[in-house]
């Protein structure tokens, strides 16, 4: 499971390893193997487990103590690069260049839960391999989708809570919170910090955080019920010149540290800020200043079928109007290829199964709540 291998790599702390040593290295005999020979035995072990579920040798041995842990992490690189998804920080950084990364959706409509699967095969229904869980919360004036490490644990106060998705009302405005800065100076959110969740009352101390990460807004379609709703995403935590040769995308290296002290106090009945009002509240606002801009991808219109389509390759097999493929908006410059590459799709598959590939410059958690704000009825845009 995930989230034993959170405690175990995905960590800040050194003392919560699953193997035989304490963290340093003191007593584990593994540790004192000479540094070539573990290098060595490592590589080989990395590039024989590519897929999963093989690929948990990989996690396993990075458990064996601190040394073997930063070897390892030295040898695995990030899914930008190698195009693997191996620890659990990997949901938070960005996807691979060259490649969309294949996964799938389920929907349990009896919980309000979702849980993200990264896909094994080429088969559209397949086991898969755990990535992230949420739980749609209903509120008076909104609705949190809580996103976490752990199927059955998706309250905020928990140890793998990663971040939310909040909508306005109308379900036509959502922004994705990050439990932790996605990059260094940003700006924690000030927002209600107790949470009502499975009738537990969580404490305003909580060790995790409100980064605002993406703004959603989805407008009046025009097409209505025959065509994919329209939708704006704009990643406030990617720069524009992120999908650019050369370009660089801000990457998580390791989960904070679960500390309650590092995080400021807020009072129980501070009020939301007028920044989050405005957005979800108000019209769509312009681009901010450098921020990536993704934009649905136009549909044509088939002669055959009669209807507005997009071109899924195989990996959509069910009209739907929450199906959406994302590109890059060229916003006030000329059109590149770069804006032609899909970085996100989405689309239906079964009653309660849908697909979702992502690539560079996103990671999972962002394409995750993406596609989850897709899942709510939006009466003023259709």
């Amino acid at each position: 499971m995930w989230p034993k291998s959170h405690r175990a790599v995905g960590g800040g702390g050194d003392g919560g390893f699953s193997g035989g040593g304490d963290g340093t290295g003191g007593f584990c005999c593994w540790a004192n193997l000479p540094q070539e020979l573990l290098r060595e035995i490592l590589v080989k072990i990395e590039e024989a487990e590519r897929t999963w579920p093989t690929r948990r040798s990989v996690v396993a041995v990075a458990g064996v103590c601190r040394s073997w842990r930063e070897i390892t992490k030295e040898i695995v690189k990030v899914p930008e690069l190698s195009g693997y998804l191996t620890f659990p920080i990997s949901v938070k950084q960005p996807g691979p260049r060259d490649r969309l990364l294949q996964c799938f959706i389920k929907r349990n409509r009896s919980t309000q839960s979702y849980h993200l699967y990264l896909s094994l095969t080429n088969a559209l229904a397949d086991d898969g391999k755990f990535l992230l869980a949420a739980r749609k919360c209903r509120r008076p004036t909104c609705t949190d989708y809580l996103i976490s490490l752990h199927a059955d644990d998706m309250s905020k106060g928990s140890s793998t809570y990663v971040g939310k998705l909040r909508s306005n009302f109308l379900g036509t405005k959502f922004i994705v919170y990050d439990a932790q800065p996605p990059h260094a100076g940003a700006k924690m959110a000030r927002s209600r910090s107790t949470r009502l969740v499975n009738l537990k009352q969580v404490s305003p101390r909580v060790p995790s955080g409100n980064y605002p990460v993406a703004h959603i807004s989805y407008e009046l379609n025009v097409l209505g019920s025959r065509g994919p709703r329209r939708m704006q995403c704009t990643m406030d935590a990617i720069p524009t010149a992120a999908i650019e040769p050369g370009g660089v995308a801000p990457t998580q290296t390791e989960f904070s540290v679960s500390n309650v002290d590092s995080f400021p106090s807020i009072p129980f009945f501070r009020s939301k800020s007028n920044r989050l009002d405005k957005f979800l509240s108000g019209p769509l606002g312009s681009q901010k200043d450098g921020s990536l801009v993704l934009k649905n991808k136009s549909p044509r219109w088939h002669e055959q079928l009669q209807c507005w389509c997009l071109n899924f390759h195989g990996r959509v097999t069910v009209a739907s109007v929450k199906n959406f493929q994302l590109v890059a908006s060229p916003e006030n410059g000329p059109a590149g290829p770069e804006h032609e590459k899909i970085i996100l799709q989405f689309g239906k598959v079964g009653k309660d199964l849908f697909t979702m590939d992502y690539r560079y410059p996103i990671s999972a958690f962002q394409a995750f709540s993406i596609c989850l704000s897709s899942f709510d009825t939006k009466i003023a845009c259709e």
